[in-house]
């Protein structure tokens, strides 16, 4: 146990951080919710990770990310590896520079215990959904984050015991509507907060 996991243990409990510690995260994405989500779960504790996006980082995605300026140009999931690192140098994240298609999703994630949808692309979110909906994995998904202000009128719907959807469910993206930190963080902590709880109760 490093010196981050004995200070995180301090105030959850060496047992909480074991069982936190036992779970493996898949997370589909790696933009304003992945980033924000991931950070989220390595400083609760969390430490094992795949995590797969295409992308590279823009300074247009600096407003929301997790990344900084001297990242731009790099493919995000490396560079999210780097930083989430500098939280607990001792997680083991598999980041993964591939487009998610239906063809290799379940490569990437069957072997996860909870997956975070953190996609923008309608059709993305749809596969990833479609795909483990079903499954007796835990999974967290987005809708509805754009924007600034209302943010009580972000929620959490629980589907089943296994799956559950945050956002307002209204305001996607568009030039009235930016993807601006606060929402984002928001959902994204929400998703995080979501997992961490069924870990800590069990239900993981």
């Amino acid at each position: 146990m490093n010196d981050f996991e004995k200070s995180l243990a301090g105030y959850i409990g060496a047992e909480n951080l074991e069982r936190i510690q036992g779970v493996k995260i898949g997370i589909g994405g790696a933009g304003g919710l992945g980033s924000n989500c991931a950070f989220n779960l390595v400083r609760s504790g969390f430490k094992h990770f795949v995590i797969v996006d295409f992308d590279k980082i823009e300074y247009s995605n600096l407003n929301r990310q997790f990344y900084f300026s001297e990242q731009v140009g790099q493919a995000k999931v490396l560079a999210l590896k780097d930083n989430l690192l500098k939280i607990n140098p001792d997680l083991e994240v598999e980041a993964i520079v591939e487009r998610v298609s239906s063809d290799n999703i379940s490569r990437f994630f069957d072997d996860s215990d909870v997956i975070v949808e953190a996609f923008d692309e309608v059709k993305s979110k749809k596969l990833i959904v479609e795909q483990y909906v079903n499954s007796d994995k835990f999974l967290v998904s987005a809708s509805g984050l754009a924007g600034w202000g209302n943010t009580d009128q972000i929620q959490t719907k629980r589907f089943n015991d296994k799956f559950y959807i945050v956002g307002d469910f209204i305001t996607e993206i568009n030039d009235d509507n930016p993807p601006l930190s606060p929402r984002v963080n928001i959902v994204a902590a929400k998703q995080a907060d979501l997992i961490l709880e069924a870990v800590l109760e069990g239900r993981i």
